[in-house]
């Protein structure tokens, strides 16, 4: 009986002690760990989702309306400026024009009147004042009586009013001459409105009628887009657009191309924020773009908006109680793991940061979490993390 306790107490001893010796082995021995390395020539990117947008963009209508008689563009067509793209039905309008050209004659043969009236009434008021300079000398040597010299300078008076009023006239016609050439000009203009033309280099992106159909004034016909000023337009998240400036240079991918990076840069930075979504516009302009673009098409953009010189990065996801600013990470010092909070810079786009806070001279900053991290514990530098 004594034997066989014995035999347990020696077992319940073995047991005790390898649980004893795996327990230092796991919890005790050294802690492999990796550590951040100081990485040069960092690339800081910004990340934006968006569509490929166009800054000049119209669509195009006539001012009046009327059937639709003449196209001349269509889907896909580019277009010079100055091009007729369309006609609309202007008999109505044509004998409007003749009317006001018919009423533009007629007032300027009015005014051609007027002054010949004036020319005329000026040589009767000349042949007046001679006869009454005649007769006032012979009322002087009493030739003549006073009834006809008054009578006489009457006709020189009436002569000089006649003049006035023929003045008068000339300067009425002038003013109908001037409304009729306005009248002309207007039915010209609005003549002219029957006729669309391209207002600058274009690329036709859809015509939305066909001949024959009646317009109404402002309705569109073509929609146009310049295609010089093709431009992604980026959302991105308010948290990291702080860095972007105008003229950084970017990087666009089309969903369509997924595998081509085309060239850019920041053109403009929209200055009202999405109060809902919290981002902010960003447009991309292009240096190298592909040849064709599709409006509304998906596109993912990369701005760089700095370059780390030398820079000690470690992974977003080992830093603790992390805000933004500071966190708390852990360190190798002297071969024993702490804890330290420090502050941190920027944020790559592969998700990282920069640390910018102070740390004790010779720590190096753990980049992977593991089980078995503790304060105190020793630990074992095994390799560098990747820059």
């Amino acid at each position: 009986m004594r034997k066989r306790i014995a035999r347990y107490l020696l077992a319940l001893l073995g047991i005790g002690a390898a649980g004893a010796a795996v327990f230092l082995f796991i919890f005790m021995r050294p802690l492999p760990v990796e550590v951040a390395r100081p990485a040069e020539g960092v690339p800081v990117q910004v990340f934006g989702l968006g569509t490929v947008e166009a800054r000049i963009l119209s669509k195009l209508g006539f001012e009046v309306g009327a059937a639709l008689v003449e196209l001349n563009a269509d889907h896909g067509d580019r277009v010079r400026q100055g091009d007729v793209l369309a006609r609309l039905h202007d008999g109505e309008q044509q004998a409007r024009v003749a009317k006001a050209m018919a009423g533009l004659v007629n007032a300027e043969a009015a005014v051609r009147m007027a002054q010949a009236a004036v020319g005329k009434a000026r040589a009767v008021l000349a042949q007046k004042k001679l006869t009454n300079e005649r007769k006032q000398a012979l009322l002087s040597r009493q030739t003549v009586s006073v009834e006809s010299a008054e009578e006489a300078q009457m006709e020189v008076d009436v002569a000089a009013a006649d003049l006035a009023v023929a003045a008068s006239d000339v300067d009425v016609a002038k003013a109908a001459l001037q409304d009729a050439n306005a009248q002309y000009q207007l039915e010209t203009v609005l003549l002219d409105h029957h006729v669309l033309k391209a207002p600058y280099d274009a690329i036709v992106v859809e015509r939305h009628k066909e001949l024959g159909s009646v317009l109404s004034p402002g309705e569109a016909l073509f929609t146009l887009v310049a295609p010089e000023t093709v431009w992604a337009l980026a959302y991105v998240d308010e948290a990291r657009a702080g860095g972007i400036k105008v003229g950084q240079p970017a990087e666009v991918r089309l969903r369509s191309l997924p595998r081509q990076m085309f060239q850019g840069h920041v053109s403009r930075i929209a200055i009202e924020s999405d109060r809902v979504s919290e981002e902010r516009r960003v447009y991309i302009a292009c240096d190298r773009c592909p040849e064709r673009f599709h409006l509304g098409e998906q596109a993912e953009v990369f701005i760089r908006t700095a370059v780390l010189d030398k820079a000690l990065l470690v992974p977003e996801t080992v830093v603790e109680s992390f805000d933004g600013t500071k966190g708390v990470v852990w360190t190798v010092e002297d071969g024993e793991l702490r804890r330290r909070e420090t502050t941190f810079g920027v944020r790559t786009l592969d998700s990282r940061l920069e640390i910018t806070g102070d740390l004790p001279d010779g720590a190096q900053v753990v980049t992977t979490l593991r089980p078995g991290l503790r304060e105190g514990r020793a630990a074992k530098v095994t390799e560098e993390a990747a820059p």
